[in-house]
Protein backbone atom coordinates (compact mmCIF):
# COMPACT_ATOMS: atom_id res chain seq x y z
CA UNK A 1 0.00 0.00 0.00
CA UNK A 2 1.39 3.31 -1.10
CA UNK A 3 0.75 6.51 0.95
CA UNK A 4 -1.12 9.42 -1.05
CA UNK A 5 0.82 12.12 -1.81
CA UNK A 6 0.22 15.47 -0.05
CA UNK A 7 -1.88 17.98 -1.79
CA UNK A 8 -1.07 21.44 -2.32
CA UNK A 9 -2.24 23.84 0.99
CA UNK A 10 -5.36 25.79 0.53
CA UNK A 11 -4.59 29.54 1.51
CA UNK A 12 -7.28 32.28 1.21
CA UNK A 13 -6.44 32.61 -2.55
CA UNK A 14 -7.07 28.71 -3.56
CA UNK A 15 -4.32 26.36 -3.17
CA UNK A 16 -0.46 27.38 -2.74
CA UNK A 17 2.33 25.29 -4.70
CA UNK A 18 4.70 26.60 -2.49
CA UNK A 19 5.92 23.06 -1.58
CA UNK A 20 4.17 21.30 -4.12
CA UNK A 21 6.00 18.23 -5.25
CA UNK A 22 6.72 18.48 -9.42
CA UNK A 23 4.47 15.41 -9.59
CA UNK A 24 1.60 17.82 -7.74
CA UNK A 25 2.46 20.61 -10.45
CA UNK A 26 2.17 18.68 -13.47
CA UNK A 27 -1.28 17.11 -12.47
CA UNK A 28 -2.34 20.91 -11.96
CA UNK A 29 -1.14 22.40 -15.89
CA UNK A 30 -3.24 22.11 -18.29
CA UNK A 31 -2.06 19.52 -20.87
CA UNK A 32 -0.07 21.39 -23.41
CA UNK A 33 1.66 22.77 -20.52
CA UNK A 34 2.49 19.21 -18.53
CA UNK A 35 3.95 18.64 -21.86
CA UNK A 36 6.46 21.56 -21.83
CA UNK A 37 7.18 20.77 -18.03
CA UNK A 38 7.82 17.13 -19.10
CA UNK A 39 10.60 18.45 -21.41
CA UNK A 40 11.72 21.05 -19.23
CA UNK A 41 12.13 18.40 -16.10
CA UNK A 42 13.57 15.62 -17.63
CA UNK A 43 15.85 18.53 -19.47
CA UNK A 44 17.09 20.54 -16.21
CA UNK A 45 17.11 16.56 -14.39
CA UNK A 46 19.64 15.40 -16.50
CA UNK A 47 22.14 18.85 -16.39
CA UNK A 48 21.54 18.59 -13.04
CA UNK A 49 22.87 15.35 -12.74
CA UNK A 50 25.72 16.06 -14.63
CA UNK A 51 26.22 18.82 -12.69
CA UNK A 52 25.77 17.45 -9.41
CA UNK A 53 24.03 21.43 -8.71
CA UNK A 54 20.62 20.80 -7.87
CA UNK A 55 20.33 25.22 -8.36
CA UNK A 56 18.46 24.99 -11.76
CA UNK A 57 15.90 22.23 -10.71
CA UNK A 58 14.46 24.22 -7.79
CA UNK A 59 14.35 27.39 -10.21
CA UNK A 60 12.58 25.54 -12.71
CA UNK A 61 10.12 23.63 -9.87
CA UNK A 62 9.51 26.93 -8.63
CA UNK A 63 8.53 28.54 -12.03
CA UNK A 64 6.24 25.65 -12.64
CA UNK A 65 4.88 26.04 -9.38
CA UNK A 66 3.52 29.73 -10.39
CA UNK A 67 1.77 28.40 -13.68
CA UNK A 68 0.09 25.56 -11.35
CA UNK A 69 -0.87 28.39 -9.22
CA UNK A 70 -2.54 30.29 -11.71
CA UNK A 71 -3.96 27.41 -13.69
CA UNK A 72 -5.98 26.59 -10.58
CA UNK A 73 -6.92 29.40 -9.66
CA UNK A 74 -7.96 30.96 -13.10
CA UNK A 75 -9.29 27.14 -14.90
CA UNK A 76 -8.10 25.76 -17.78
CA UNK A 77 -9.97 27.72 -20.27
CA UNK A 78 -9.36 31.14 -18.50
CA UNK A 79 -5.57 30.10 -18.27
CA UNK A 80 -5.39 30.26 -21.78
CA UNK A 81 -7.23 32.79 -22.65
CA UNK A 82 -4.89 35.27 -20.49
CA UNK A 83 -1.98 34.01 -22.95
CA UNK A 84 -4.35 34.65 -26.13
CA UNK A 85 -4.76 38.62 -24.56
CA UNK A 86 -1.08 39.58 -23.81
CA UNK A 87 -0.97 37.79 -27.18
CA UNK A 88 -3.46 40.27 -28.84
CA UNK A 89 -2.27 42.86 -27.05
CA UNK A 90 1.72 42.03 -27.84
CA UNK A 91 1.02 41.95 -31.46
CA UNK A 92 -1.93 44.49 -32.05
CA UNK A 93 -3.83 41.05 -33.82
CA UNK A 94 -6.59 38.96 -32.56
CA UNK A 95 -6.01 35.73 -31.50
CA UNK A 96 -8.40 32.75 -32.70
CA UNK A 97 -10.09 31.57 -29.55
CA UNK A 98 -9.32 28.22 -31.25
CA UNK A 99 -5.67 28.68 -31.69
CA UNK A 100 -3.52 26.00 -30.35
CA UNK A 101 -1.53 27.52 -27.64
CA UNK A 102 2.02 26.71 -28.17
CA UNK A 103 1.20 29.25 -31.91
CA UNK A 104 -0.04 31.52 -28.68
CA UNK A 105 3.11 31.08 -27.03
CA UNK A 106 5.13 31.62 -30.12
CA UNK A 107 3.18 34.93 -30.93
CA UNK A 108 4.91 36.11 -27.80
CA UNK A 109 8.32 34.50 -27.93
CA UNK A 110 7.59 32.01 -25.50
CA UNK A 111 8.21 28.96 -27.37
Amino acid sequence: MTAAAPQPQHGPGGPSFADATPAQVRAALIPEEAEQFDREWRDVMARATEALDLTEVFHTLNSWRRVARITVAQGAEAHRALYRRAAARVTGAQVPPDEPLATTKARLGLA
